[in-house]
């Protein structure tokens, strides 16, 4: 429900701050004071159309914010859209916020962070429905009729049920159409596949071998100065020259002289054995550098080999994969994709079996749904018309159009017709009325605008009322073409509403706005050359006041109806409330 909303320089509203209780909520005021101003300031908010021409004059800017507790019914789908923004700051309460500039974009905010104004008119909806001159009508939206009915007809389990059947369906249609597919260009397929298997299958790659190969390749593109090098490194170690012996003979004639010093002084046995084992590290060297020298091959036609396994590898990388590891999973699919062509067609006659099964299972959960929806239709159009009826709206009539839409692959039906489905069934719903006898039914969303469709949508929200979840219901105009006989009964309505929603009416009326649990006076002023609008809430002296006030000049008799008027109305509320 809506418990707060804030107002700066919107038209003729400089500052304004309203706080709302849960219940029935009247506007009155003289005409032109602001009433409907406030309604626009509250569909700006919503995420309706924001003109700059509403800025104040004198002002660069204009602000609306709007705070909202969250009812259950609407919590968790409110919740889940703020979350996936990041939105969500206290689990129970909403805040809008809309700026309008006259140099600049304009700024939608949900708890202050800015948002497209899509989303907020993704939230608005689930958070108020403004019915007379407003576009902002849920029940105008076709789309939303089907989910109206099915609330009112209760038929989430059947639905939930019908819906698991449809899942299935979907998956298995989808892996039929990925088969078919697949079977459109499986020759050509085919041997693309087999081509890119042998392909790999023949270079017999392995794991690592890339590494393996370079070090081969610069081992055999370097064998003229591995080999210099290597002979270079032996000369020094142990062969030496005439000028100057290898390090092996030097360093034995060091060990040696070690050996003597030992004998003669023991605490140097430990430089002995330390000489010993260097001599012994060096001569091991020497062997292995031999043996390495000797193995160096100078073999230019194995390089060749090599650089040709390298640049094999490098042609299978550009096609396949960035490594060997990647080329040989790409030939696994392959491989997993050929097999799947080649047994595509026992696949495809089992699901085609399966497909035709779950379509028969499907069709009579659809049949079911689809009998529950057209007895619930029958029995809300009825509930509908006494509605309009009590209204002054005897002449106007109400159905639910259910009809379907015939497709060659869609449920086969028991009648044999095939028809065209989706996840909520083969409906196809329309609320539809006609306001004058003899000119035939139309739909809800062609009726004339100003009061007849307010009392229209007035029937249906009292009727559909457990059914619909949006917390906030504003009417604007209702009591348009209405006398005060029927505006007591459309109060009367209201009030009811009003148990199960927060309702907020602007209205003319008094028999209407008598009914009203917070009543708000709408004054419009000239205050230093300036036009001002000012709310205030009347105290219940006050409201008698203002409504002998809508009835006449206030005097004796208008005073004495007023609250005539108010007892009428405490005697109706307090017999429904018993």
């Amino acid at each position: 429900m809506l418990t707060e909303l804030r107002i700066e320089n919107f038209a003729i509203i400089q500052a304004l701050q309203l706080d709302f209780l849960n219940g029935l909520v009247i506007f009155t005021g003289e005409t032109g004071a602001g009433k409907s101003i406030i309604m626009d300031a509250l569909e700006a908010v919503l995420g309706g159309r924001a003109e700059t021409t509403t800025i104040r004059t004198g002002f660069d800017r204009a602000q609306v914010e709007a705070t909202f507790k969250l009812d259950p019914a609407i919590k968790k789908p409110v919740q889940a859209l703020l979350e996936s923004d990041d939105l969500l700051d206290d689990p129970d309460y909403i805040v809008l916020g809309r700026e309008i500039r006259r140099e600049g974009r304009n700024i939608a905010r949900i708890n202050g962070r800015a948002i497209t104004a899509t989303l907020q008119r993704e939230v608005g909806a689930f958070l108020v429905d403004i019915h007379g001159q407003s576009e902002h009508l849920s029940l105008l939206q076709v789309r939303n009729h089907l989910n109206l009915l099915d609330r009112f007809a209760d038929t989430d389990e059947q639905l939930a049920d019908y819906q698991q059947t449809y899942h299935q369906l979907s998956g298995v249609r989808k892996d039929l159409y990925d088969l078919r597919q697949i079977e459109q260009d499986a020759a050509r397929r085919v041997d693309m596949l087999t081509f890119q298997i042998q392909e790999i299958e023949n270079a017999r790659l392995k794991p690592g071998e890339e590494e393996t190969l370079r070090q081969d390749r610069t081992r055999l593109a370097n064998a003229e100065s591995l080999a210099r090098h290597s002979q270079q490194a032996l000369l020094r170690l142990d062969e030496g020259t005439p000028d100057m012996p290898g390090l092996s003979e030097l360093l034995g004639e060091v060990v040696e002289a070690l050996h003597h010093l030992s004998r003669i002084d023991p605490t140097t046995q430990a430089f002995y054995e330390r000489g010993e084992t260097n001599l012994a590290s060096i001569q091991d060297l020497a062997l292995e550098l031999q043996n390495y020298a000797e193995n160096i091959e100078f073999n230019p036609r194995l390089l060749d080999q090599i650089e040709e396994r390298v640049d094999l590898i490098n042609n299978l990388k550009r096609k396949y994969g960035n490594t060997i590891e990647e080329i040989l999973s790409f030939m696994e699919r392959a491989r997993e994709e050929l097999d799947s062509i080649t047994h595509a067609e026992e696949r495809m006659e089992a699901l085609e079996e399966a497909e035709q099964k779950l379509l028969e299972l499907l069709a009579g959960k659809a049949e079911s749904l689809s009998q529950k929806r057209k007895q619930a239709a029958e029995v809300l159009s009825r509930q509908v018309e006494v509605e309009l009826d009590d209204l002054r709206m005897a002449s106007a009539r109400f159905q639910i159009d259910i009809r379907t839409q015939s497709e060659e692959n869609g449920l086969p039906l028991s009648g044999g017709e095939r028809v065209a489905f989706d996840a909520r069934g083969y409906d196809r719903v329309e609320f539809q009325v006609e306001t004058n006898p003899g000119e035939g039914f139309k739909s809800l969303v062609k009726v004339a605008s100003g009061g007849e469709t307010s009392r229209m949508m007035l029937a249906l929200k009292n009727v559909l009322a457990k059914a619909d979840q949006v917390p906030t219901l504003i009417f604007d105009e209702i009591d348009q073409g209405i006398g005060g006989r029927v505006g007591m009964t459309v109060g009367e309505k209201l009030w009811n509403l009003s148990r199960q929603h927060q309702v907020m009416c602007i209205t003319h009326l008094p028999q209407l706005a008598a009914f009203g649990d917070q009543h708000y006076k709408v004054n419009k002023d000239l205050l230093d050359g300036r036009t001002h609008t000012d709310v205030i809430m009347l105290t219940q002296a006050e409201r008698q006041r203002e409504l002998a006030q809508m009835l006449g000049p206030i005097g004796e008799g208008t005073l004495q109806s007023a609250d005539e008027i108010l007892q009428i109305v405490r005697n109706r509320t307090n017999k429904l409330l018993n």
